[in-house]
């Protein structure tokens, strides 16, 4: 994985982006489990499912855009999140994948999108 190039200035940034990388030196997807990567704001939240042995993209889902799946990135949103990613998961086939929280602390937010999908009978 390419490291990022430039500084960070913020200091809450850089132990988020070394944080970012250390994560993603241990974690994979495959065609059977794909690597669900969370990204959150202040606003909205995305969640980006991965095959990294391909390098592509299977879907998105987010709180934005034509297709958003709830308005704001609270705990509630995040919910619906899950739930949309799991049920997505689900009609084409895969019932295991590999969580990856992009350095974000799994508390909140990030922790209500993975229980959601644990919820909905995927295996995180």
């Amino acid at each position: 994985m390419r490291k990022q190039y430039g500084k960070v200035a913020n200091k809450k940034d850089q132990r988020r982006q070394k944080r970012r990388l250390t994560i993603r030196n241990k974690i994979s997807g495959t065609s059977e489990r794909p690597r669900i990567c969370a990204m959150k704001s202040n606003k909205h939240i995305t969640v980006q499912v991965i095959d990294d042995t391909k390098s592509v993209s299977l879907f998105t889902v987010s709180t934005f855009g034509k297709n958003a799946a709830a308005e704001s990135c609270n705990i509630e949103g995040a919910k619906i999140v899950g739930a949309r990613v799991a049920s997505v998961l689900k009609s084409k086939n895969l019932n295991a994948a590999v969580f990856d929280r992009a350095g974000y602390k799994y508390t909140g937010v990030i922790a209500a999108l993975v229980q959601s999908i644990r919820e909905s009978g995927i295996q995180v």
